[in-house]
């Protein structure tokens, strides 16, 4: 059986964009409509000027659902979350490497827990950052919007987005490697359509561009189709 981490689509929605006073409901929804995974975002509140989650939601909701759940950690002091998300049994953990004063630990730490861990990047974050630690990485998030600007009137994705995909996506070719490539923010239809059929991206974390919220059901049942049409 193919495993989830191999597929070349996967379609994660956004925990933070599903109703936050009914976690358990909106999960078993995402998961009737046959996606496998979950995106859980965690902020501190500093790195980002927003808390909309939880450690504790995600721990009890980890109890209640069986979709991946792939965390993406935006904190000034990522080792005490890390060490939450760890002990919550999330699937894969994904941390800011401009806060991280020891990267390379930090994914050993993670990796020896038996979770799969990565790195995620800022817009304007070079990819350079990413020159000596790749190889440790199971995946490479990059962020196409400023972290905390989601709910910003006309906050759009960076002009050069393409471009940092594209140029990340050459470097893991060129090197060989087997990570996997993650965008955030804004991630349209026309994201997933275009990225994961020139194989990209892997991972496509959706929010309200792509789920209504007056019909989060249908809106998964469509993500979905979508997803299994890169079989």
């Amino acid at each position: 059986m193919q495993s989830v981490w191999e597929k070349k689509c996967n379609i994660s929605p956004s925990l933070i964009t599903l109703d936050l006073c009914n976690l358990e409901s909106a999960a078993k929804t995402v998961e009737e409509s046959g996606l496998s995974m979950l995106h859980v975002d965690i902020l501190d509140g500093h790195f980002s000027p927003s808390m909309p989650l939880g450690l504790d939601s995600v721990k009890q909701l980890r109890k209640k659902t069986s979709l991946i759940m792939e965390a993406h950690l935006m904190a000034e002091d990522p080792q005490f979350f890390v060490d939450e998300l760890i002990d919550a049994g999330v699937d894969q953990i994904c941390f800011q490497i401009e806060t991280a004063a020891h990267v390379d630990q930090l994914l050993n730490h993670i990796h020896a827990s038996g979770i799969r861990a990565g790195v995620a990047l800022k817009p304007a974050t070079p990819l350079s950052t990413l020159e000596y630690v790749i190889e440790k990485c199971d995946a490479v998030l990059l962020m196409l919007i400023n972290p905390g600007f989601a709910q910003v009137a006309g906050e759009a994705q960076v002009p050069y987005a393409n471009r940092k995909v594209e140029e990340l996506h050459r470097m893991i070719k060129e090197r060989n490697l087997n990570t996997l490539v993650e965008i955030d923010g804004r991630v349209s239809r026309d994201n997933i359509e275009s990225f994961a059929g020139s194989g990209a991206v892997q991972i496509f974390a959706v929010g309200s561009t792509c789920i209504r919220k007056d019909d989060p059901e249908n809106s998964f049942k469509e993500l979905y189709a979508l997803e299994q049409s890169f079989k």
